[in-house]
């Protein structure tokens, strides 16, 4: 009878060990499911923020050139104002002289 006995109780060992597994085996499987949606919001919402940056660093770029293109004008207009004072300060000289 006693080995029936310790028989019956590593069996019963047994079964317990097995769903004690299985039961961990489960709290396992939704801890990382957790995990894995936590991780993949946070990726969203960095995803998002990246896109967030592109939109301004393109704005951003536009407008630069813009500006350049404004910068590149106004030399233009005060090159030609120079020559003209340049002109004008030549024909007041002339004019002194006589």
């Amino acid at each position: 009878m006693t080995v029936e006995l310790g028989i019956l109780l590593a069996i019963g060992g047994l079964i317990i060990s097995y769903f004690a597994y299985q039961l961990n085996k489960t709290k396992e499987v939704k801890t990382d499911s957790q995990e894995s949606a936590e991780v993949k919001a946070e990726l969203g919402y960095i995803r998002k923020g990246v896109d967030d940056i592109r939109i301004d660093l393109k704005a951003n770029e536009k407008q630069m050139a813009h500006l350049s293109e404004r910068t590149t004008r106004l030399e233009e207009s005060s090159k030609s104002a120079h020559k003209r004072l340049d002109s004008l300060e030549l024909l007041l000289k002339e004019l002194e002289q006589k």
